[in-house]
Formats: C-alpha cells, structure tokens, sequence
C-alpha cells in the first residue's frame, strides 16, 4: 500500500507510500488521488490552501460516491463503507517539504507552466529522498526540459493520465533519454496497481495520444475555415467552405465511429488548452505545418469563448 501526495494546482501534488516497504510517494491530480486511495493506497493532497483542499476532498467524495453507486449497487450499505475507508485513506497538507522526505514517488499535476514546474521540483528535489522518483502528468510539456531542474533524471519520468481519471483506463509513461529502465518499470507497476493501462514512448511532443489528437483537432478548424457562408440564412450550406463544423462532427461520428466530433471534443477539452498546446509545439517547431495557429481558436480564445465550461466555443450551449 502507498502514501500519495498530490499536487493539484501551483504548488499540488500526491504522496504515495508502500506501507509494506515505505513505497513510493506520488503526485497526481485529485481525481487522480482518489484512484489512488481506492485501491489501497494511503494518500496525501497537497496544495497551496486548506479552502483548495477542501474542495479537493470534497470532488474525490463526490466522485466516490459514484462509482460506489455501481459498483455497490445491491448492497449500499458496503458501498458507504468503501466510501469511508478510501477517505479515511486520504490526508492534506500545504506543507510540500514536509510530505515529500519519506516518500518513493512524486508525480506533479500543477499549472502547464515550464517555469513553475522547475521552481517546485527544485525545492522537492532538496528534500526527497536519493531513490525518490519524480514524474509529471504534463500533457505539452517536454518531460526532459522540467527533469533538468533537479539532480534525478535517472529517476524523473512523465506518469500522463486522462480525464475524468476514475474512468479512463489509459495511462501514458514517458521516458527521457536520461530516465533509467527501472524507473520506467516502476512506474508501469504503479500504473497497473491502480487499475489502469500503461502504455510508453519517448518524449516526443504530446507523446502517443496529443500527439495524434490535437493535430486531428487543428486540421478539423482548418477544414472549417477554408471559405466562409456568405449568407447566414443558408445554415451549413457553405460556398466555398469545404465543410460546416456539424457536418465535420456527424462524418467523424458517424463514419469514423467517434463518440465525439472534432468540434464538440475542442469544446470538452476547452479551446485555451488547445490553443496553449498548439502555441507551444509551433514556437519548438513553427515550420511543422502540423503546429500551425489557427485565425479562427485564437478570436475565440481572445473573446473568451473557450468551450462549454464559458457556455460558447465553436458551439453555444447557453
């Protein structure tokens, strides 16, 4: 069994420990401590704020409850005391330091930002033990770039997960040139331990899943933005356009056999996480026609229409 400590936002992470053998720390996002906690893991959040904590805690519960629901579905009375004892599992600190010395494996899952990553595995770095391993669940980010801030690259590694993390199986492990086969292999057990699917690759832009996705995404918009409708009225009948963003989502759907179109799925994710992604892979490689911006996600980003979560995107869901 482990101690995790997660670290969800500029300073969040999770702590993972084998009871057993004084294991590995880790630090994933919240959702993702609550994986960790219902499998028998001991959990430990991590964050700047009791107030951020709190409302940490309180999304784990709620996802719990959830999957208790079902998974408890003939029999509620257990299915409250799973609840119960995944929670009892799970502590909180806003104190890193102070969590992160005894414990085996640290996974980050704070801001997309290259220089506050650096900042805070700098200092974790400085207080974590010599065979701690330190992994990221950046999803743009190159693994090797944050690894160079600390003294571990043998030992320093990407753990990605998926959203929502309870229900999907995926989990991606990226190996640096410098990440040692034991580190990666640990990290794969890990992956396993919790019930999820570990897949490897090496640090390459978007590693397996982004990398295939956003630029699918971005040739969607590209699709869509060649030519304009002259006349509103005439709905998605487009001159000059070589498809409507509807009839885009209902061939990949209905053709491809996507739960989802290409646009409905930029408004999931969130056109600012798009955008960072794609602004981020063109200034590494702005000649890659693959990583070229987009007129029209950028005048949504500006205008703050970044997708279900503002109410309008590509699509208006108010």
């Amino acid at each position: 069994m482990f101690l995790a400590s997660i670290y969800t936002h500029v300073v969040s992470s999770v702590l993972i420990q084998d009871e057993a053998r004084q294991g590995p720390t880790c630090s994933v996002s919240s959702c993702g401590g609550g994986v960790a906690a219902a499998t028998g893991h001991t959990v430990m959040l991590v964050d700047q704020t009791e107030d951020i904590l709190a409302k940490s805690r309180k999304g784990i519960e709620e996802s719990l409850r959830k999957v208790a629901k079902k998974k408890f579905a003939e029999n509620p009375k257990a299915g409250d005391e799973f609840v119960e004892k995944t929670l009892n599992s799970i502590s909180t600190s806003t104190d890193a330091a102070s969590v992160v010395h005894s414990t085996d494996l640290v996974v980050e899952a704070i801001v997309e930002n290259l220089k506050v990553k650096n900042e805070l595995f700098k200092r974790l770095d400085k207080f974590a033990s010599e065979h701690t391993i330190f992994a990221s669940n950046t999803s743009s980010l190159h693994i090797t770039d944050i690894a160079n801030a600390t003294t571990r690259q043998d030992r320093f590694a990407g753990l990605h997960f998926f959203n929502p993390v309870p229900m999907m199986k995926l989990v991606e492990v990226i190996k640096t040139p410098m990440t040692s086969q034991k580190t990666v292999e640990s990290l794969i057990d890990f992956s396993k331990a919790l019930g999820k699917h570990p897949v490897s690759c090496k640090d390459t832009p978007g590693f397996i899943v982004n990398r295939l996705l956003v630029p699918y995404l971005m040739e969607a918009i590209r699709l869509h933005e060649r030519g304009s409708c002259p006349n509103p009225g005439w709905g998605h009948l487009l001159t000059g356009s070589d498809a409507s963003k509807e009839d885009i989502d209902t061939a990949m759907k209905l053709g491809a056999g996507y739960p989802m179109g290409p646009f409905e799925l930029l408004d999931y994710v969130g056109l600012d996480t798009t955008k960072f992604i794609i602004d981020g892979w063109h200034e590494m490689d702005a000649k890659n026609p693959l990583f070229q911006p987009s007129p029209s996600l950028n005048k949504l980003v500006a205008e703050n229409k970044l997708g279900k979560k503002t109410g309008e995107g590509y699509y208006k869901y108010k």
